[in-house]
């Protein structure tokens, strides 16, 4: 069998990678406003190490933007049935889900700086076996590889943690909010331009970008982490029975689960459907995505806040979970592009209002006290959705059609919605966070 990558030119044009390359260099003189911290680096050297932080973040999820229009077709290629496409996407979680806390003790005890490398390295490496797949097992072990390796988020949000000021952290997970962003508006639309030059130049692309940070971070970013302690292995696993028993809370986390399953449903077999359907492939999954993108971007940085002071963070969830079941109910059973494509602009929306408002009120429902514990089995379950979407998701998708996945994601969300808006109680009062998770 022919490989993807057979034939294709390697040298792609410059240009396509300059607009993020440019993105990071922008951003070096955009965080100004955290030179009145009190530590004795300098104001420069402070900017430079949240622009690498910054690019660190922004490569993954650019990465990960590419894998969801690349992931799929690619692993058609090397004949890949519809459920294996989502233990495809299930490996990483899994792998992730397990390493992460054992590479945050190892962060703890060694430091930053070392765990931040090594996830680099682990995420060049793993797009690179990507790109050179001669097999479905190889992308199989290339997605494990980068879900081991998948620490760096975590670690740089403890970084971010130990060069900043309990004033300045806001505005500084704010930057992290703007690259999850900006990296799922251009990672799609970087894998549909690569895709001219074959199905294993995104990936190409994305282990240049990785190659990069790996070389800005060895360079240019200093140990943060000079007060080393024990390493204690935490897996959040142990705290989630006792938060499942609380009666508002609980119920709070298994609706962050079935949101996220959900969720990951629609992302992991986007590719899948619109190529069985429309006969889509990389770049134009690649650019519709980045128009969804884009819209979610726009009502998440800026609608949303306005909606939740004027109904509240339990109807924004509410009414985000409907619009969006609505929307997904309807594109199952759209046959023209253009009206599929019309139609997720609500969904967009829909999962731009739902996911600040799903984080603020779980963090609304716990004690101050107790927000690590709760934000750490709440990651934890996000990241058991992401095993269970994709599987979910691409089963339907190859044992019922290109209806079922989205429309039974469709019947999960209306469900929670309703319940949402009926059953649970208004916990207003906190603000919405600066940004919301991905994936």
């Amino acid at each position: 069998m022919k490989r993807p990558h057979d034939g294709i030119v390697l040298h792609v044009p410059l240009t396509n990678f300059l607009s993020p390359i440019c993105l990071f260099a922008s951003l070096y003189y955009d965080c100004a406003y955290f030179h009145k911290r009190e530590r004795k680096a300098s104001p420069m050297k402070r900017k430079k190490e949240l622009l690498i932080i910054f690019a660190i973040i922004f490569v993954n999820l650019i990465g990960f933007g590419i894998i969801i229009p690349l992931l799929p077709l690619y692993a058609v290629e090397f004949g890949a049935t519809e459920w294996q496409v989502g233990l495809l996407f299930a490996s990483y979680s899994v792998a992730q889900l397990i390493a992460t806390p054992v590479l945050g003790a190892l962060s703890d005890r060694y430091g930053r700086r070392p765990i931040l490398l090594l996830s680099l390295l682990g995420t060049v490496i793993s797009f690179v076996m990507m790109a050179l797949a001669n097999s479905l097992a190889m992308l199989f072990l290339a997605r494990i590889v980068d879900g081991i390796s998948g620490g760096n988020i975590p670690t740089a949000r403890a970084y971010i943690s130990d060069i900043t000021t309990r004033e300045e952290r806001a505005g500084a997970y704010g930057l992290i909010g703007a690259a999850f962003g900006l990296g799922f508006i251009l990672g799609p639309v970087l894998a549909g331009l690569l895709a001219n030059f074959g199905l294993a130049a995104p990936a190409w692309g994305a282990a240049l970008l990785a190659a990069i940070a790996l070389v800005m971070t060895f360079f240019g970013l200093p140990e943060s982490h000079t007060e080393r302690g024990p390493m204690r292995i935490q897996f959040p696993w142990h705290d989630i029975p006792e938060l499942l028993r609380r009666p508002v809370l609980g119920k709070w986390l298994v609706i962050d689960l079935v949101y996220w399953a959900a969720a990951a449903v629609y992302q992991t077999t986007f590719a899948l459907f619109a190529a069985q359907r429309f006969g889509f492939g990389v770049k134009e999954v690649g650019y519709v995505l980045g128009i969804v993108g884009t819209i979610g971007a726009l009502v998440q940085g800026g609608a949303v806040r306005i909606i939740a002071r004027r109904i509240g963070e339990r109807r924004t969830l509410a009414y985000g979970l409907l619009l969006g079941a609505i929307s997904l109910a309807a594109a199952a059973f759209t046959y023209h592009p253009i009206i599929f494509v019309a139609i997720l602009v609500p969904a967009a929306v829909g999962q731009a209002m739902a996911q600040p408002a799903l984080i603020a009120l779980l963090s609304q429902s716990a004690d101050p006290r107790e927000q690590g514990r709760v934000q750490g089995a709440s990651s934890a379950l996000e990241s058991l959705g992401r095993i269970i979407g994709p599987v979910w998701g691409n089963s339907a998708l190859g044992w019922f059609g290109g209806w079922a996945a989205y429309f039974s994601a469709a019947v999960v969300l209306f469900i929670v919605g309703l319940f949402v808006l009926v059953r649970m109680p208004a916990t207003e009062g906190a603000p919405l966070p600066a940004s919301s998770r991905p994936s």
